[in-house]
């Protein structure tokens, strides 16, 4: 007889600490900024209490803690870091050369606005600034995806030699309390091994190596390359990861999903006449508006990097119309998803519209979407 896993009604910034501390990393390292507080703080509890044996180190700036973990993985641990708004920006030197040492370092992103002017809520124009660093981004739409994707994205880590960045929205999510399944540590473990670099991968006097060393203009541009080739491969590996821990922990979905590949959700008719596409926590709210809009689809994406193109292709196609829906802005240009998502459709023959919505946390209700499936019709740019 199999015993059904507990549900629980937590936190999301405590289910995502409950399921890091199951991962079990060696190494914690954090610089406290709002949303992505509560995570770190119930880390360091679980340490203080006796529950975990990581070694957690509370660092004087989020520079700091983005360079502590990456030393920590040079040297073969499993690390963790969170972080938020100028908290990541502080952290973008560190970030780049993450991705160009390929250390597998997992980092929770709690997405929030930048500024100027200050603001504390919700937006997606943190996470916009890492885009082109060379990380995995998953974007997780509620607790229960963000506990999923935590999981995964260590798998990926450590079996890809890639960073990975995991954003979950700022208060909608950390802040707020759902029902939600955390994994114990004999689940994850069947899916996720202790962390074992091979000898001649990282830092050890037994083995010497040298990492980060300097590049000449003939060999530079190799490593990128290479780079963005093993990142674009991932897309493979991301859906493997991904249905292979529903096997272990299937979904709890409301909305049975017609399409759930890893890299994108599709909720909707077959051939919808309009398609909405969108990342993060206000799927759900698009989701709601799709009951009363039958001829509706929604098109969530799970991996912004690598940009699941041909996924996208091969539902935009069939549609008239495709809406962009997001939660950051470029200056001077489009949005930068709807930017990716032209790019992916060159012979789109419909129209293609993008809604910049959300900035600093205003409010993206179900009035929101409704006009905005109207306006769908007409392209351009529109803020809402």
């Amino acid at each position: 007889m199999t015993i059904p896993p507990k549900i629980q009604f937590l936190e999301g910034a405590r289910a995502i600490a409950l399921t890091i501390a199951n991962i079990k990393p060696a190494v914690v390292s954090a610089y406290p900024i709002t949303p992505q507080t509560h995570i770190v703080e119930d880390l360091a509890r679980f340490k203080a209490e006796g529950k975990a044996d990581y070694e957690y180190l509370l660092a004087e700036s989020e520079f700091a803690a983005a360079s502590i973990v990456l030393g920590a993985a040079a040297a073969g641990a499993r690390t963790y870091s969170a972080t938020s708004s100028q908290g990541l920006l502080l952290m973008m030197e560190v970030l780049y050369n993450a991705a160009g040492l390929r250390l597998p370092l997992v980092m929770t992103v709690a997405n929030r606005a930048v500024g100027a002017p200050i603001n504390i809520w919700n937006d997606h124009s943190d996470a916009m600034a890492m885009r082109d660093a060379g990380w995995i981004m998953l974007f997780a739409e509620n607790h229960q995806e963000a506990v999923d994707l935590h999981v995964i994205a260590y798998r990926l880590a450590e079996s890809l030699n890639l960073p990975v960045a995991i954003n979950v929205d700022g208060f909608i999510v950390t802040h707020s309390f759902e029902s939600v399944i955390i994994p114990d540590k004999k689940t994850i473990k069947s899916f996720l091994p202790d962390y074992q670099p091979a000898l001649g991968t990282y830092l050890n006097p037994k083995e010497p190596i040298t990492i980060g060393g300097f590049s000449s203009p003939e060999n530079y541009w190799q490593e990128r390359a290479r780079l963005d080739t093993d990142l674009k491969k991932a897309t493979n590996d991301i859906t493997a990861a991904y249905r292979q821990w529903k096997k272990i922990l299937p979904s709890q979905s409301a909305i049975a999903p017609r399409i759930d590949n890893g890299l994108i959700e599709y909720c909707g008719p077959a051939h919808p006449d309009t398609l909405l596409i969108a990342m993060g926590s206000m799927s759900g709210t698009i989701k709601e508006a799709l009951k009363e809009n039958k001829n509706i689809g929604l098109l969530k994406i799970r991996s912004f990097r690598p940009f699941p193109t041909e996924s996208i292709r091969n539902i935009a196609c069939k549609c008239r119309r495709v809406a962009v829906i997001e939660k950051a802005m470029s200056s001077g240009a489009c949005g930068p998803l709807f930017a990716d998502v032209a790019s992916a459709l060159p012979n789109f023959k419909g129209v293609i519209s993008d809604h910049i919505v959300g900035l600093g946390g205003r409010d993206v209700s179900l009035q929101t979407i409704k006009h905005i499936i109207k306006s769908a019709a007409k392209a351009g740019l529109k803020f809402w």
